[in-house]
């Protein structure tokens, strides 16, 4: 029997706190697998793209996960899909997930993770440049990690700017400089084909986190600031490949670290509080697998999610 579970069932059972345990011991833990994981990326003869992220793999997990999205930019939502989790020693098709919301959790709480690493302890206004789903849950983890702080947020629909900031108790700005100007941490989580924010827009010990950046042709910080900042991020070889490096033309080398090799102590991070920093992760396999598989044995525990025969 395979485990459906909705976007409301897995509202239900994940929490900020346990997935930011998960994915911090993922971070640390996921270069013991021996198996890379794999983003693949086509474009379709349809307004959108298909993307699949294989296999997520995590030591001390006996599964994995296959997460196929269909990402359109002009729907609501833009982003939709299925993660399956099949089991380890047979692949059976444990649970069937909503990506959207897998995604969502897992990217932003990742990220809420690598900004409060790197960020410093200044309590100093947040910044959001682009008001969607996964600049919530970033907020979500970030007021879990370092508590609430004055929020500024700007977004391209004034509209949705302005409900994202009465829903956290921020106020609005008409431009991405002007939230870098108000802000100390700065997060961009937007579909930009262009810089949003060069050098000159930012400055000394401000930090920025770019979540838009996951695939070729996307692009939110401009390369001065990329190559003057102390520059973090997921995977050297695929943000090389298709995130914030290839967008800017820069290749793995120019990543200083991984956030995986400064949670496991391997890099000291950033040592002098008035640099700048940058935190520019592209979104791993193995992070699909850490969330669905929290959420397959909590649903399991509490009888969350409906069940299926598929071979039937």
């Amino acid at each position: 029997m395979t485990l459906v579970l909705t976007r409301g069932d897995l509202e239900t059972v994940l929490e900020p706190e346990a997935c930011l345990a998960a994915l911090r011991e993922g971070f640390r833990r996921a270069d013991g697998v021996s198996v890379p994981g794999q983003r693949v990326r086509t474009d379709l003869p349809f307004p959108g793209t298909a993307t699949a992220l294989i296999p997520g793999l995590l030591p001390g997990i006996e599964a994995y996960t296959v997460k196929v999205n269909a990402k359109f930019p002009g729907a609501r939502p833009a982003l939709r899909g299925v993660v399956c989790l099949h089991g380890g020693r047979d692949g059976e098709l444990l649970a069937l997930l909503d990506s959207a919301t897998v995604t969502a959790w897992r990217t932003g709480l990742a990220a809420a993770l690598g900004t409060h690493v790197l960020a410093g302890a200044s309590d100093g206004p947040v910044g959001v440049i682009g008001a969607g789903a996964q600049a919530e849950l970033v907020l979500c983890g970030l007021t879990v990690l370092r508590g609430r702080r004055d929020l500024v947020v700007h977004d391209t629909d004034a509209g949705r700017a302005a409900a994202f900031a009465a829903r956290h108790g921020g106020r609005t700005v008409g431009s991405a400089a002007e939230v870098a100007a108000a802000a100390h941490v700065v997060l961009l989580a937007t579909w930009s084909r262009a810089p949003l924010l060069s050098l000159a827009d930012t400055r000394d010990g401000q930090h920025l986190t770019g979540l838009g950046a996951d695939e070729p042709g996307k692009q939110e910080l401009a390369r001065d600031l990329l190559e003057t900042a102390f520059l973090v991020v997921d995977d050297r070889e695929l943000a090389a490949a298709s995130g914030a490096l290839a967008a800017a033309g820069l290749p793995a080398g120019s990543a200083d670290a991984t956030l995986g090799e400064i949670l496991r102590g391997d890099h000291p991070g950033r040592t002098d509080p008035a640099a700048r920093s940058v935190y520019a992760p592209v979104g791993l396999p193995w992070q699909d697998l850490a969330l669905a598989w929290l959420a397959y044995e909590r649903a399991g525990r509490e009888g969350v999610g409906r069940r299926i025969d598929l071979l039937a």
